[in-house]
């Protein structure tokens, strides 16, 4: 049994089984509120054998991404069972069918869209990510045909995290991918006050 948890759009929890099977699906497609609805949702679905834990790590908001990585870890961690790092992006790649190239988009907000390029699936049955994600004005000119999504399916994570756990790859660092650095500054020195 594997969980997913993904907040790189909504909030989206899911549990799938060895056949991956959906077993349990809980969400909110709202992009604020992750941490008052979270615990919530995991309580819903983690009634289960979990034996992995898959957190899906953006392209998304920095607060976002945070809240639902930490929750991943945490029940990762309080289990003691692995957590399997996977890009938000191929869970909408996996679950989107096309023929040849195709770019998944997503609200990366700022007038700007977050842009990833997928061609079907590779040998392992993972999404084949043929270009980066990457930022874009929103209106910009993209050459594929665009998939744009505002939810997400953690089903379609935790699958495409078990077909990485059983091909032995690692689709993502342990760091989320932000696509721009956090609004939130350290302040600077106090300023003198002559007198």
């Amino acid at each position: 049994m594997i969980l997913a948890v993904d907040t790189s759009l909504g909030t989206a929890v899911a549990v799938i089984d060895a056949d991956g099977r959906t077993v349990a699906e809980a969400g909110t497609p709202d992009p604020l509120g992750h941490a008052e609805v979270i615990g919530d949702l995991l309580a819903q679905v983690a009634g289960h054998e979990i034996t992995h834990v898959v957190a899906g790590m953006g392209p998304g908001p920095f607060t976002g991404l945070r809240i639902g990585i930490a929750a991943a870890r945490a029940f990762a961690l309080g289990r003691g069972i692995p957590l399997i790092p996977v890009p938000s992006h191929f869970a909408i790649a996996l679950d989107h069918e096309a023929d040849g190239p195709f770019a998944v988009v997503t609200d990366a907000r700022r007038r700007e869209i977050a842009v990833s390029v997928f061609d079907g699936t590779d040998a392992d049955g993972i999404p084949d990510l043929t270009q980066p994600t990457r930022l874009e004005k929103r209106g910009a000119e993209i050459d594929e045909p665009v998939h744009e999504v505002t939810e997400l399916s953690a089903a379609a994570l935790a699958r495409v995290g078990a077909r990485a756990v059983a091909s032995g790859r690692v689709l993502a660092d342990a760091e989320p991918l932000y696509l721009r650095s956090p609004d939130v500054v350290q302040p600077g020195a106090p300023k003198r006050v002559g007198s």
